[in-house]
């Protein structure tokens, strides 16, 4: 499910996709209160280096809280919009939201199914490339989970695992879950760094 687009995209080129919820800001079981929304620390002046190299940076979320009714998807998309706020308070933007609030055993219908968009499902991402034109081969995923990095990986991109919100816990199942991230960042500024050095090699 989506939010309608913020601001037209102009080139065809790979984006950079960012988990919600203990990547850009604080983890919180199931965010239901606006007054819960807290950007982690440097998440602005991280998504601003994208903003200024003019990279696509589109939000992509699992929000099964509509599912499990503890939200609705006007509350996420009331979310998001805040969210937005506050970025534009300290010089940043994303270009586009995409969210699943699905979950293929707990809820109701129309939400309770096994869907496409659900993370490391990559519907999303698919319904993001046709909508601004993007190649998902140059594209990046990153999020504190490594069905983040799974999801990268299932369209030709690249994962990286930042090691806020559930990311340390996450990095010790690399070895089980056979799925290895192209690189394990301290935070979404770290990830930013890494990434903008690797474009320039």
């Amino acid at each position: 499910m989506t939010t309608p687009p913020l601001k037209p995209l102009i080139k065809s080129r790979g984006a950079v996709f960012l988990d919600r919820d203990g990547t850009i800001i604080k983890e919180v079981n199931y965010l239901s209160h606006l007054h819960d929304v807290e950007l982690l620390p440097k998440t602005a002046e991280a998504i601003t280096r994208l903003n200024q190299e003019q990279i696509p940076v589109i939000l992509v979320s699992n929000q099964s809280g509509v599912a499990r009714g503890k939200f609705t998807e006007s509350f996420v998309a009331e979310t998001h919009r805040y969210l937005l706020e506050i970025l534009a308070r300290k010089g940043a933007y994303l270009d586009d939201f995409f969210f699943c609030p699905h979950h293929p055993e707990i809820g109701l219908a129309p939400y309770k199914k096994v869907c496409s968009c659900r993370k490391p499902a990559p519907g999303l991402l698919l319904e993001a490339a046709a909508r601004h034109h993007l190649d998902l081969t140059k594209s990046y995923v990153i999020g504190d989970k490594l069905i983040d990095v799974e999801l990268a990986l299932r369209v030709g991109g690249k994962g990286i695992l930042v090691e806020t919100g559930h990311g340390k816990s996450e990095k010790e199942k690399i070895g089980e879950a056979e799925i290895s991230p192209n690189f394990i960042a301290v935070d979404l500024y770290d990830a930013i760094k890494w990434l903008l050095d690797q474009r320039k090699t």
